[in-house]
């Protein structure tokens, strides 16, 4: 086991398919809270296990997802018959969280949720927010939003929202040691575009059956052709840029758990760079 090795591993941990490097800027789920975890054992095996909490209006629930990376993962979840990196908990009983929002607000007779069991208590004092440097976004009079309830109790019930010992060991072998814990990073999200090669041939076929169904009708083939192929190419050069300036390993933190795994000595970890993992650094998380 190498540095590189384990950098190498989270450069490529995106697979085109369901597995992917953990994303805080999300935009299906409004970022809350996240924390990383560093495993190894003495004969090169090692893990890591990225938590992030997020509410995704699309599923109606605040989740916490577990994306995993490492040389010894088990027990991976699948999805279309292929392995995915991360690993859904919902800590949030569903028929409490239901109950108190009308499709993504507190409701005005809302009280508690019901986390693992103990009762939270949901406040409606705008004040409360202000001071905790949530700025509500009020849409309506006096609403608000899920994820803003979700960025007030987090961190007052923090152990409640957070991975369990039992979960985050689900795919990492119970050999492994845990040997750093850090709740805030600096981080850059890291996703790359994949698509098919398309032929000519393919080009023209795609061309073909599509025309009287969509509006390419009113374009000619080579007009299609000469578009997508330069679609192709932007996609290149996100690509590019995204891979020079966002892999794991082109900055600090990365290289730092790297060293810290190889020489099983979490005070590597001193990094220089300022943490940026807080949620107000991510305002495009949960946009769409």
């Amino acid at each position: 086991m190498t540095e590189e090795e384990i950098l190498n591993t989270l450069n490529h941990s995106n697979d085109g398919y369901y597995c992917s490097f953990v994303e805080l800027g999300h935009v299906y789920s409004y970022l809350i809270d996240c924390r990383l975890n560093v495993f190894c054992a003495n004969d090169g095996r090692w893990a890591i296990a990225i938590e992030r909490l997020g509410y995704n209006p699309r599923a109606g629930a605040i989740i916490l997802d577990i994306n995993y990376y490492g040389n010894c993962l088990n027990n991976l979840e699948s999805y279309n018959g292929r392995p995915t990196s991360y690993y859904s908990i919902y800590p949030i009983d569903a028929d409490s969280f239901n109950k108190t929002i009308d499709g993504e607000s507190l409701r005005p007779d809302a009280k508690f949720w019901l986390v693992r069991g103990q009762r939270i208590s949901l406040s409606h004092n705008k004040q409360e927010y202000v001071d905790a440097g949530i700025e509500l976004k009020e849409y309506e009079p006096d609403e608000i939003s899920a994820e803003e309830i979700g960025r007030l109790v987090v961190p007052q019930y923090q152990d409640l929202f957070r991975a369990t010992d039992n979960e985050l060991y689900k795919s990492i072998p119970a050999d492994l040691k845990k040997i750093l814990v850090v709740d805030e990073w600096f981080h850059k999200d890291f996703q790359l575009q994949f698509s098919p090669i398309m032929t000519d041939e393919h080009l023209r076929q795609t061309y073909e059956f599509n025309k009287n169904l969509t509006g390419l009708a009113e374009m000619t083939f080579e007009s299609f052709a000469q578009s997508y192929r330069c679609q192709a190419i932007l996609k290149d050069d996100w690509n590019r840029d995204n891979w020079e300036n966002n892999r794991p390993s082109s900055y600090e933190t990365w290289r730092l758990i790297a060293k810290v795994i190889v020489t099983k000595d979490p005070d590597q970890y001193k990094p220089i760079l300022q943490p940026n993992t807080h949620w107000t650094n991510w305002p495009d998380s949960g946009s769409m």
